[in-house]
């Protein structure tokens, strides 16, 4: 049999498992290196280029709208809070002064931006539709519907920002961190993630790992082999006491926490446009359930 081809980020819990330490039982890995990662979301939904592929949560639930031949594993690759991933240029703006405003996001349909616009609606009130969206990227499904208050810019958002044609940007904290003048909309963040969890016991989830439906369907030991590899990679990887907001995201398997964190994902996004047809988060994990998923 062929290698599988994957497309999966350099992180701690996958570490082993591209560097050989952990091998699926029966089954080759090639792994592509692709940085940053978000760069193999559009081959992997628009054109198949991998077996195995990291996939943005947004960008998911489009390629399942669209019809795309993907299936989900309930892998938790990457996520994290994101009530610091909208910054301002020190104005002292509220959240509720976004309204009528511009704010800048890299894409509409990122997952990053998906959970920002969520939480803005879900605590503050401030709906999605109450604010201008200026992206310089399209969505990863090419036909993917925008909303009409989305806009297209060439320009820069940092720049953008700093010559004050947008109110905020999101952004995640990692990025940044390298701009002194950006800070956060909201002065307490931390405060509010941590509120987060106590009412809802979970931390957003951005990427999961998904496989072509064809090699599902035709391999599944093959899909079964490198499930319990990547689970074994993030049980070695986990710490006896979580230290880090990845040690407390990153899991497995089709827990209540994650159908609880998709079917919100999924909530955000029907409210937000990004996708218009009603689906759940165990639905999204039926075909893994059928082929893959041991008693």
């Amino acid at each position: 049999m062929s290698p599988l081809k994957v497309a999966i980020r350099d992180y701690a819990h996958t570490r082993a498992l591209k560097d050989g330490t952990i091998a699926p039982e029966g089954c080759e890995l090639d792994f592509v290196e692709v940085e940053p990662i978000h760069r193999a979301f559009a081959p992997m939904v628009r054109e198949l280029r991998y077996d195995v592929s990291e996939l943005a949560v947004a960008t998911l639930l489009q390629a399942v709208e669209a019809g795309r031949p993907l299936v989900a594993l309930p892998v938790v690759l990457h996520g994290n809070h994101h009530h610091r991933s909208i910054w301002t240029w020190g104005n002292g703006l509220a959240p509720d002064g976004l309204r009528g405003r511009r704010v800048g996001v890299r894409a509409y349909s990122q997952t990053t931006g998906l959970w920002v616009r969520g939480m803005l609606s879900d605590t503050y009130g401030v709906a999605a539709q109450d604010i201008t969206w200026v992206t310089t990227e399209g969505p990863h499904i090419a036909a993917a519907a925008e909303p009409a208050n989305v806009e297209r810019t060439d320009a820069g958002l940092v720049d953008l920002l700093r010559a004050g044609d947008l109110a905020a940007m999101v952004m995640g904290a990692r990025s940044a961190d390298h701009v002194d003048e950006l800070v956060p909309l909201l002065p307490d963040w931390k405060a509010r993630q941590e509120e987060h969890v106590r009412r809802h016991g979970w931390i957003p989830v951005n990427h999961l790992a998904v496989v072509r439906r064809d090699l599902l369907e035709t391999r599944p030991d093959a899909v079964r082999a490198l499930y319990r590899a990547l689970a074994r990679g993030i049980d070695e990887a986990r710490p006896q006491t979580p230290r880090t907001i990845r040690d407390e995201v990153v899991r497995y398997g089709v827990t209540d926490t994650l159908l609880a964190t998709l079917d919100t994902a999924i909530r955000h996004a029907r409210e937000q446009q990004v996708i218009r047809s009603a689906m759940t988060a165990e639905s999204l994990f039926a075909d893994f359930t059928k082929y893959v998923a041991e008693s």
